[in-house]
């Protein structure tokens, strides 16, 4: 009897047909210190458990206890608390709301799914990432070694690979005790045996010990953070020291199948090494930073040695250079590695749909706990890169939750993320897919397995597609024109100058109509980015949400009746944004004053806070960007009305430049 037939009939779910198959190999197997042997036993203990024969697990489970391979100890001690706590009743998830009906999932975990085309090679885009970051950081390295005159060269280069390579090292090595310390300082992160988890989600327990057998990866260590902003992150240097830290409002928003796919989510970071592979990129990328501000420092002490001054001036610009682009390509990085972490989460519990339903759940959390807050989350806002999901898409998704369990119409918000040209160039600058994308892919891995989906996303590319393409493409290809009109009307106008001067033969003009043009551009693009507000019609932010044509560039004049409920700058007393709340959903409202940034303090100090938490009227013009946002005409309650003045200083320097255009070539010829 082969012990793959009993691993089989486990893996099925059937568990008296595993006892007896895993029992009988476990009898006629001679070497009882053989790996074959322990991985037999492992997997005998969870049969007995799965088939109701507790006792039989908990005593198998002692007599591996003690075991001399400390790994197998560790498995029986952890296994032992599953057990123990298998009649603990699970915490309800009082604060968390539920889909009407949920859809179904696979009994056999660890189904092998095929990945839309969503996303390049987690091995490619880790290895160019880092190879790429490896080489800025050299070549500046030795950049900066050369530019101090040194008289040889070839010493110089070989200090400078030996600084990156011991720099980048220790980086790696010791980056997890310094997370941890700065957790500990930041959120007071606790860390907590397995048996808690399993009182939270005992397959969440389940599916830790049952991956980490299986890939040959040691325990990770469990964090959790006392903070009811839901949310999830791994980090470490290698998978033997990796931490998967959680939230308390996991547990509050979602339920106990929710909970086991995000902690596999995690673990697909675990297996595959990226979390490993963004620690160092991310540390390649603040290394460059570095260097940028020691070029920079050492560049304004250099005295007056002109020629020093100017290398290091050149080598500061290209450190920052290579700082921003290192920066895209992390966040390249990190939004393949969710991919590839949601794929592995599907495969090992058999749940797409469970992890649907938790990126859904989290963005509601984290939307709730952001209305009963004044200011941003720390922890959400701190951990945004490393997190499961991206707090700034919270609001659609959650949005769409708040007010409807009917998961088909929560999908009509996903058009925006799938359809519209606008959100593919915003996702550049995004740590993570954009929602909809997600949950697309997720639902083809449940419709690999035969099951309903949670989200009915082909009636959401069927209604994509019936979209007017021309509209989508015509207005995302003008609105990026529009965005510099100024700077290409002050092209214009100054090719026109030249031209003019060349047939009168008089230069005084060229700058004259330069301005002219500059002023005219920017004018247009105020007028066409701000347009007029006076019928702006009363809506609701959910129907907003599912615009597939809304733009971040070109807003929507609207009006919105709700409530003003806490400052939108993150831990800034006299911020002067507000978050703004209706009955379907939240958004940020950002206020200008026509005295510039003295005058949005001014009101942030003066005004923002009587008006928080009173029924307020907005209008203003609504933009849609990885986060939606209302850019304020006017705010009013009961005892006051607050005028905002987003087009006054556009306007303001258009007119000026226009001017400037007429009296500059005056003043040049009586020059």
């Amino acid at each position: 009897m082969s012990l793959q037939d009993g691993l089989n009939a486990l893996q099925k779910q059937q568990f008296e047909e595993a006892v007896q198959l895993l029992e009988t190999f476990c009898h006629e197997s001679s070497d009882r210190q053989s790996p074959f042997y322990i991985q037999a036993q492992m997997a005998l203990a969870r049969a007995y458990r799965g088939n109701g024969q507790s006792d039989k697990a908990s005593a198998l489970c002692q007599s591996f206890s003690n075991h001399a391979n400390p790994e197998v100890s560790e498995w029986a001690k952890s296994f032992l608390t599953i057990l123990a706590q298998d009649g603990t009743p699970q915490r309800p998830s009082s604060e968390s709301a539920h889909f009407s009906q949920k859809a179904g999932r696979v009994e056999q975990a660890g189904v092998k799914l095929i990945m839309p085309k969503l996303a390049d090679s987690l091995a490619f885009a880790s290895s160019f990432t880092v190879a790429l970051l490896l080489g800025m950081v050299l070549v500046l390295s030795l950049g900066i070694f050369f530019i101090v005159d040194n008289d040889n060269p070839g010493l110089g280069l070989t200090i400078s690979i030996f600084i990156t390579l011991i720099v980048n090292g220790l980086a790696f090595f010791i980056s997890p005790w310094i997370m941890d310390l700065t957790q500990q300082w930041l959120y007071q992160t606790r860390w907590v045996s397995l048996a808690e988890i399993q009182r939270y989600s005992p397959e969440a327990a389940e599916t830790l010990l049952r991956v980490c057998r299986e890939r040959q990866i040691r325990h990770p260590k469990l964090g959790i953070i006392d903070d009811q902003n839901p949310t999830a992150f791994t980090y470490g240097s290698l998978p033997s020291n990796a931490r998967i830290v959680v939230s308390q409002g996991l547990f509050t928003y979602l339920d106990a199948d929710e909970i086991a796919a995000v902690y596999a989510h995690e673990l697909g970071h675990i297996a595959h090494w990226d979390f490993a592979v963004m620690t160092v990129a991310s540390t390649l990328v603040q290394i460059t930073y570095l260097i940028y501000l020691f070029a920079r420092e050492i560049g304004a002490k250099s005295g007056r040695n002109n020629k020093i001054k100017d290398a290091l001036s050149m080598a500061a610009v290209a450190a920052y250079v290579f700082y921003l682009m290192g920066t895209y390509l992390v966040l390249y990085l990190s939004r393949t590695r969710e991919y590839y972490a949601d794929h592995f989460a599907a495969e090992t519990t058999g749940n797409p749909n469970g992890l649907s339903r938790a990126l859904v759940k989290i963005a509601y959390g984290i939307l709730e706990e952001t209305q009963k807050s004044a200011e941003p989350s720390r922890l959400i806002e701190g951990t945004r890169a490393l997190g499961i999901y991206d707090p700034k898409a919270a609001a659609t998704a959650g949005t769409a939750y708040r007010i409807t369990s009917e998961s088909q119409r929560i999908g009509r918000v996903f058009l925006w993320d799938l359809f519209n040209p606008w959100a593919t160039w915003m996702e550049l600058n995004s740590t993570h897919p954009l929602t909809g994308k997600r949950i697309r892919a997720l639902t083809t891995y449940a419709e690999q397995m035969g099951l309903d989906t949670e989200f009915n996303m082909a009636a959401v590319i069927r209604e994509g597609h019936k979209l007017n393409q021309g509209k989508l493409w015509g207005n995302f290809l003008f609105e990026a024109i529009v965005g510099y009109l100024q700077w290409l009307g002050g092209i214009a106008g100054l090719l026109m100058g030249l031209l003019l001067a060349v047939a009168a033969k008089d230069g005084t003009a060229v700058l004259g109509v330069a301005c002219l043009g500059f002023g005219g551009g920017l004018i247009l693009r105020t007028l066409l980015l701000y347009p007029d507000f006076e019928r702006s019609p009363e809506t609701d932010v959910f129907t907003l949400m599912c615009d597939p044509y809304a733009s971040p560039v070109r807003g929507r004049p609207v009006r919105l009746t709700g409530e003003a409920i806490g400052r939108g700058d993150a831990g800034y007393r006299f911020g002067s944004d507000l978050k703004f709340q209706d009955r379907t959903g939240m958004l940020f409202a950002r206020y200008a004053s026509r005295f510039g940034a003295l005058g949005n303090f001014f009101f942030g100090w003066t005004q923002v806070q009587s008006l928080i938490g009173t029924p307020i009227i907005v209008v203003g013009w609504f933009r849609r960007g990885v986060a939606p946002w209302l850019d304020l005409v006017q705010l009013s309650n009961n005892q006051t009305t607050v005028n905002s003045y987003h087009r006054f200083w556009s306007l303001l320097l258009g007119m000026g430049a226009i001017v400037l255009g007429i009296v500059l070539p005056m003043w040049l010829r009586g020059v």
